[in-house]
């Protein structure tokens, strides 16, 4: 799947660094993506994005130092400048892409402001899905940043053909220090979305029997909403069957072949166990954004891995299993071989209904909006008669 990545202020500025970089390191070119931002420090710091690629915007209104945490403004800036960003996405051409992904924390103000004024031109302009890959802030960064956060996703839901989450506080580990925080959370970000993505491409390992192309990612995503993802990873543990005897051995050839075809099965049966062990963990386990998965309308199951480990069997079992735990009918599927000495799962649940971390940002979101409101009928401190000003 050819994907255009648009990173919008500093966090999806490095993201998409980093699936650009990821790109280059397979030798691949699935990805291509542009940087914009309002701050010009941020945009100096890619190392993979190319310098004609970075487009810094707002240089009139805030002298390319950011605009803070105030996504009005960021928003602001973004309709002013629209066109200067599409003029850059159209010089990096877009007639062979499948879908746009506009990348962006969405606490700050630049990304968290300006992405839903670019998703909805891209949406007017061009006939791909438009996808946003949104990372909410943790509660303890503060409340402006739920906020700006609540304000950003509400409208990003009205404007994109879908938006994927990644909750930061869901991943968070105790004691870890901000940086380190941010770099693993992007590394798992990438890894994830990037087998996702890839499925379909034909490599070195062939193509899948049950190929994952860009149709079947793009109409599990069609509902619109919100989407989390799942992902588990293994290790091949393959073992090969034992080989028959020839010469003298040949009057006990028939019981060792009989043998053979035992071991084959069982090895058989233990490849459809571990894919199906991998979908669960996958889906039962620690999602981009935590959510009641049996409120998902869609879902997609991928596993990638060697093709000796892409069993069919264990595919079409696991696919049956998300389907008897989500709330839609439609689950599609398939293999993604790739030569790798690990097998990965990823689980797609598309158009989520319940998810509690979401209920929660709105309603921190409407408790800011409403201490807000009390500073602002409170009387404010008055000078005009206590005493006379030095001049008018």
């Amino acid at each position: 799947m050819r994907i255009f990545f648009i990173g919008f202020g500093q966090a999806g500025g490095k993201i998409v660094d980093m699936f650009l970089e990821q790109d280059k390191k397979l030798g691949r070119n699935s990805f291509r993506g542009i940087a914009v931002n309002t701050a010009r420090t941020d945009l100096m710091g890619l190392k993979h994005i190319d310098m004609k690629d970075r487009i810094l915007i707002g240089q009139t209104v805030v002298k390319g130092h950011g605009v803070g945490t105030d996504n009005a403004m960021g928003a602001k800036v973004t309709f002013d400048e629209i066109d200067s960003i599409i003029s850059a996405i159209d010089k990096r051409g877009t007639h062979d892409i499948d879908a746009f992904m506009i990348v962006a924390g969405l606490g700050g103000g630049t990304g968290s402001g300006g992405t839903p004024v670019l998703t909805r031109s891209l949406k007017k302009i061009y006939r791909e899905p438009v996808y946003v890959l949104g990372i909410l802030p943790a509660p303890e960064e503060g409340k402006l940043y739920s906020y700006n956060a609540a304000r950003s996703l509400a409208t990003l839901v009205k404007e994109a053909d879908n938006t994927f989450i990644f909750d930061n506080s869901a991943w968070k580990n105790e004691g870890e220090s901000i940086k380190s925080a941010f770099s693993r959370l992007n590394d798992e970000i990438v890894r994830r979305f990037g087998v996702l993505f890839r499925a379909g491409e034909v490599g070195s390992a062939g193509i899948g029997e049950m190929v994952v192309d860009s149709s079947e990612i793009i109409n599990t995503l069609r509902g619109g909403g919100i989407t989390s993802v799942g992902y588990a990873i293994t290790e091949v543990v393959t073992k090969k069957p034992k080989k028959t005897v020839g010469g003298i051995f040949d009057g006990i050839k028939g019981s060792l072949r009989k043998k053979d075809a035992t071991e084959e099965v069982l090895l058989g049966e233990d490849r459809t166990a571990k894919v199906i062990s991998l979908v669960r963990r996958a889906m039962l386990g620690r999602l981009t954004l935590p959510c009641d998965f049996s409120s998902t309308e869609r879902a997609l199951v991928l596993v990638a891995g060697p093709p000796d480990e892409l069993d069919r069997k264990g595919i079409e079992k696991a696919k049956s299993w998300v389907e008897e735990n989500i709330a839609g009918v439609e689950v599609r599927g398939g293999d993604y071989p790739v030569n790798s000495n690990f097998v990965a799962a990823v689980v797609v649940l598309a158009t989520v209904g319940n998810a509690p971390r979401i209920k929660e940002l709105m309603e921190i979101a409407r408790s800011t909006r409403d201490d807000a409101a009390k500073i602002e009928e409170k009387k404010p401190l008055s000078f005009e008669d206590e005493i006379e000003p030095l001049f008018e």
